[in-house]
């Protein structure tokens, strides 16, 4: 993990599946466990969805604030779909 990686999570669409435009870092916990148990895919959005799998299965998501704060992706905004 690298601080680059943790700024991708609250920068990064979901590329594709059900929660595709969706930020990494906002993607439900029972969405990124099933990856866990299935297998991530490969390359840089595996790495990701597995960094937010392991944040978020260890209630550490408020790591992510500050980053959100200066990317001006804070939860819950209306222009965040």
């Amino acid at each position: 993990m690298s601080p680059t990686d943790l700024e991708l999570l609250v920068t990064r669409e979901m590329p594709f599946g059900m929660h595709k435009g969706r930020l990494i870092a906002d993607l439900p916990g029972n969405y990124l466990n099933w990856f866990a148990r299935n297998g991530f895919p490969k390359g840089e959005i595996g790495r990701l969805l597995a960094l937010m799998q392991e944040i978020d299965h260890n209630g550490l998501a408020d790591i992510l604030t500050p980053l959100r704060q200066r990317s001006g992706t804070l939860p819950g905004r209306p222009d965040q779909a």
